[in-house]
């Protein structure tokens, strides 16, 4: 045996046998393989010595802990008594208090895994073998890779089995699209499968979005909206959150979905975090799926409500020099936001779903619209009813949300019973296949606008009175809307009031007593 003696964490990483490849000659080699078998554990990428290292540098100084909690986390670790010792320093440490081997010794002191490599001397080891504090941050990056490698190893696997798999129900494509899932969700987060998780960690996690929440202005807990009053009935747009946005035609439901994207776009800032990946601190990347119109009408729409000129003068070219030049200063500064819009028509679930993770790989992504719900397709056979089908859209909306920890605004169409009855606010029920839609949605709401209706019960011009009194009830509608919320599961439904300038097809905050200014919207 002509093993080398290297004592780097690399040494576990390939194991004895590959750098017996290194390293030795053919004959010997030839030799060792007739004597022994390569121990498929050997092959698992893996450094013990890397992970005693971090542990050691932590339990001396408990510093370091917060040099490297943002790299790796207890799921990282291979050993599995690593893992339980790295979790109890960060449960320790997350609550102020000290970690080292003496207060972790009451803790393992009758756990017969560490009984059985060496009991409480165990960690007195990993302190007399700690590195320098300096080199504990290459230690935990090893540590990550590491584990994004057993992990690849491990999807590959599955990917390998389901294909080989004769009676899979999945078809080429469903595979295809489930492993870029899976794949980008490993890229995205570098997270390994972990099952369970403390309900302490998730107590957590909702402390820290109820403190950012705090220190936000406004006191959004999500992505604000632009609209004020919008904002403080929503809370903000949620992470991993299915937002419905329902309305029939014409009343404004592409218009409000680009007023929110292009703020939210606008208001877009980025830093980066201690693994040099880049995050979100304001606004937000936004993907666009327009699936009802082009990428040209929604550019006039956004063109005409950022330069005040209405999108029927700039579509005929009929504007004068002053609105010339608004309009090539709207475009200058739209051309410069991260708005991403995809016009494809008849998109599947899973195509979309699949652009969307391509997306936010590629330069980043904070929200998704989807303008309409009901022109996306379901990946399943085409036999499937349409109510099966919606059912197959909306989860996986809720699924492609959940997944990129982003919202999903979903335009929705209405039936036609909200035009027969006397009161033409939507409901619920009005929601076309409303069964799965409003059962998978976060959030439903719905714009209404009661000028819409009002113009098309013009009287006769004969009649005089009824003519005044409809242009009084006229002017009180005219330029105002509704957003009715009538499902959130993070607060209180009612009725959001809006303004809307229908030329430029743009929402606003609808000031009352001068509260607010129209400066956002």
């Amino acid at each position: 045996m002509c093993y080398p003696h290297i004592h780097s964490p690399l040494a576990n990483y390939y194991g004895a046998h590959a750098l017996h490849l290194i390293t030795c000659p053919m004959a010997d080699i030839i030799d060792d393989f007739s004597e022994t078998e390569i121990d498929a554990e050997d092959l698992i990428p893996n450094s013990i010595e890397a992970e005693q290292a971090l542990l050691g540098a932590i339990l001396y100084d408990n510093e370091v802990y917060h040099r490297v909690s943002a790299i790796v986390t207890a799921q990282h670790f291979y050993n599995p008594v690593h893992v339980r010792i790295y979790d109890s320093i960060a449960m320790l440490i997350e609550h102020g208090k000290l970690a080292d081997a003496i207060v972790l010794k009451n803790r393992f002191s009758q756990d017969e895994t560490l009984v059985d490599i060496g009991g409480i001397d165990y960690l007195a080891l990993l302190l007399d073998s700690r590195p320098d504090g300096s080199a504990a941050q290459e230690y935990a990056k090893l540590i990550f890779d590491l584990a994004l490698r057993r992990e690849l190893i491990r999807l590959g696997g599955e990917m390998k089995a389901s294909a080989e798999d004769p009676e899979s129900e999945s078809d080429g494509r469903a595979q295809i699209s489930e492993a870029e899932g899976q794949l980008f969700s490993l890229a995205e987060t570098g997270a390994v499968q972990s099952g369970f998780i403390g309900f302490d960690k998730a107590l957590m996690r909702s402390i820290e979005m109820a403190t950012a929440a705090f220190e936000r202005d406004g006191g959004l807990s999500g992505m604000s909206t632009g609209l004020k009053d919008l904002n403080s009935q929503l809370g903000g747009l949620h992470k991993s959150d299915l937002i419905i946005l329902a309305g029939r035609p014409s009343m404004g439901k592409t218009a409000l979905a680009t007023n929110i994207a292009f703020y939210i776009a606008k208001a877009y800032k980025s830093e980066k975090d201690e693994k040099g990946i880049e995050r979100t601190t304001d606004g937000g990347v936004v993907g666009f799926f327009s699936l009802e119109m082009s990428a040209d009408q929604l550019a006039t729409r956004l063109l005409a409500e950022q330069s005040g000129v209405p999108s029927n003068k700039i579509r005929r070219g009929d504007i004068t020099q002053a609105e010339y030049d608004d309009v090539r200063d709207a475009a200058e500064m739209i051309e410069k936001i991260p708005l991403y819009i995809d016009d494809t028509g008849g998109l599947t679930i899973g195509a979309l779903s699949a652009r969307a993770r391509r997306l936010k790989r590629m330069v980043g992504l904070d929200l998704i619209i989807v303008d309409y719900l009901q022109l996306l397709t379901g990946s399943g056979r085409s036999n499937d009813n349409r109510v099966q089908e919606v059912t197959q859209i909306t989860m996986g909306l809720k699924a492609l949300a959940k997944d990129l920890d982003v919202p999903v605004l979903a335009l929705a169409q209405l039936s036609r019973q909200v035009e027969q009855r006397d009161d033409k606010k939507p409901q619920l029920a009005d929601l076309r296949e409303s069964g799965s839609i409003e059962q998978d949605a976060d959030v439903v709401m719905f714009v209404y606008r009661a000028e819409y209706y009002k113009e098309r019960e013009k009287p006769n011009d004969t009649d005089t009175e009824a003519i005044h009194k409809w242009q009084e009830e006229m002017d009180i509608l005219h330029g105002k809307a509704e957003v009715i919320v009538g499902k959130q599961r993070h607060g209180a439904i009612g009725t959001v009031p809006l303004s809307f300038k229908a030329e430029l097809t743009k929402f606003g905050n609808l000031s009352f007593d001068d509260r607010y200014n129209d400066s956002q919207h």
